[in-house]
């Protein structure tokens, strides 16, 4: 192949990843920029000064030996959820989260974004949060659109995730030719 073609080649390759990188952006804009917006946010979650993420209470002791059972915990959560929030939330709970060193579980629900923060050893109410960590984490990675449509496996979230990672990786692959190919093309012009 002459240098004439290598070059005609090269261009014709940085034209197709130039067309390829602009679309894809301009298709994908409003995704990235959610993306780009709620990730900045879930970084900085724990730092927030509690607005996104509580931080975890102190409880009374970290010897599980002295605390309340964990059914009995459970129990004392909902009936507070229940009391001092909306006596009409689902009782569903996502995840129980035992913090031993702190003296706390914490209970998060599933079907709404509340959660609370019990005593191990006396069951007390130590806090109360909306979890808008879990709402943007939800909104980042697409798990709210399957949530909104009522899909049962997660199908939204995975078509969402698939399409945005690799719509990255063509960004990458192509905002690297655009870095690359000219600067190759250069070269090549240098040794003709």
């Amino acid at each position: 192949m002459s240098e004439h073609n290598k070059r005609q080649q090269q261009a014709k390759v940085l034209r197709i990843a130039r067309k390829l990188h602009r679309t894809t952006g301009a298709l994908l804009f409003v995704f990235f920029f959610i993306i780009a917006i709620t990730g900045l946010l879930l970084g900085w979650k724990k730092h927030s000064g509690g607005t996104l993420l509580a931080p975890t209470f102190q409880g009374t002791s970290s010897d599980l030996k002295q605390w309340l059972p964990v059914d009995s915990l459970h129990t004392l959560a909902n009936r507070l959820l229940l009391d001092s929030i909306a006596p009409s939330l689902s009782t569903g709970v996502d995840r129980i989260d035992i913090r031993k060193d702190k003296g706390v579980v914490k209970f998060v629900y599933k079907d709404h974004y509340w959660a609370l923060q019990l005593d191990g050893v006396t069951g007390k109410l130590l806090h109360k949060e909306r979890r808008r960590a879990d709402f943007i984490e939800h909104i980042h990675d697409g798990s709210l659109l399957d949530s909104l449509a009522g899909t049962s496996d997660g199908q939204i979230k995975l078509a969402y995730t698939t399409i945005m990672g690799l719509a990255l990786l063509l960004f990458t692959v192509t905002g690297f030719w655009l870095w690359y190919g000219p600067k190759r093309m250069r070269r090549t012009k240098c040794t003709l």
